[in-house]
């Protein structure tokens, strides 16, 4: 749904909608079969250490190995208080911790992308506080596989305006090796919500958007990913709706039927998922779409499945925010809580 500030700004989204194929049905695309099964605690983590919450997950170049950013067993803080713990985190396909790192360097990771060589990218969404040390945070990280850190993007400590970031909320490497950052984790009026694009080097070359309601605004650009045409797909939460742009950030098209996506993930077959965590529980003027994953195409926009959320009835973000698929049509969903987590999503062999 594209809600507007004024009957001008309704006019013109009329105007545009058919050249830039923005959708004209905004009903809930909630009567959609699930055919997969949820599973619990396959990702174990080690012996003392419980699950916080999480919004990042991505899987390894091998297709199968999972990556989890998670925040130090709890969510606001947690890693600021515990700045030893490694909250960067490598699953084997059987669900076993293989290594972890990142301690030190990240207060609390909203956004991860896993590039064709097996660098993790990390957006850190916050800062860590005036009374915790010097200035860290509101920047985006890239490690190698192993660990090593290889790369930072923005102001330590975060900046606005001409500076960046201010509450990175995703990371995501092109074919070319270019990096677009979305940023912004609000939908408060005048807030900064842009999306930049940095060459592979790390060089500054443009940014895009700006806060409002309108086509190619933003309202947190929460989630980014690409589809095989090269096209970039925004996730705009607080504007209930899909944007998608060419790498230049020319609008395309603008999708309201994956309902108010918290993270967005498109496979090498152009199946797009789409992880609603806040329809309904956190924003009640969305409250006619069921939270959940839904599951279709970056191609024709079509809606063919939803996963709902294992509990419907709760009041928080209990069902996914992050979400990707491994190389075996395995779903995995990061969830920020109540509960925390990963949960896996498998859909049974006919």
């Amino acid at each position: 749904m594209i809600k507007k500030n004024s009957k001008n700004a309704v006019f013109i989204a009329l105007l545009l909608a058919p050249a830039l194929g923005i959708a004209q049905s905004d009903a809930p695309t909630n009567d959609l079969p699930n055919p997969y099964m949820t599973q619990s605690g396959y990702l174990k983590m080690p012996a003392g250490r419980a699950w916080g919450s999480s919004s990042a997950v991505d899987i390894a170049p091998d297709g199968e190995s999972v990556w989890v950013a998670e925040r130090c067993g709890g969510n606001i803080n947690a890693c600021v208080q515990n700045p030893d713990v490694n909250m960067v985190m490598l699953f084997d396909k059987d669900g076993n911790m293989v290594r972890s790192f990142g301690a030190g360097y990240i207060t609390w990771p909203h956004g991860i992308d896993v590039d064709a060589d097996g660098n993790v990218w990390i957006a850190d969404g916050r800062d860590n506080g005036s009374n915790n040390g010097p200035a860290y945070g509101h920047q985006v990280h890239k490690f190698s596989p192993t660990g090593i850190h290889l790369m930072t993007l923005g102001k330590k400590g975060g900046g606005n305006g001409d500076e960046f970031f201010y509450t990175p909320n995703d990371v995501l490497v092109a074919p070319d090796g270019s990096i677009f950052v979305g940023e912004g984790h609000t939908s408060a009026e005048g807030s900064v919500n842009r999306v930049h694009k940095f060459d592979a080097d790390g060089n500054h070359l443009f940014s895009f958007g700006e806060w409002g309601e309108g086509p190619g605004q933003f309202r947190q650009p929460h989630s980014l990913a690409m589809d095989s045409k090269g096209r970039l797909f925004v996730a705009d939460r607080g504007n209930n709706r899909i944007q998608i742009f060419d790498q230049s950030g020319k609008l395309l098209e603008v999708w309201p039927q994956f309902s108010r996506l918290s993270g967005i993930f498109i496979d090498d077959n152009d199946v797009l998922y789409g992880a609603d965590s806040e329809s309904g529980s956190v924003n009640p003027e969305h409250g006619d779409w069921f939270r959940g994953i839904r599951i279709g195409s970056a191609i024709t926009g079509e809606v063919e499945y939803l996963i709902p959320d294992p509990d419907p009835d709760c009041s928080g973000t209990c069902t996914a925010e992050g979400v990707v698929v491994d190389k075996h049509g395995v779903v995995y969903g990061a969830e920020v809580g109540p509960v925390g987590g990963i949960k896996r999503y498998v859909r049974p062999a006919n």
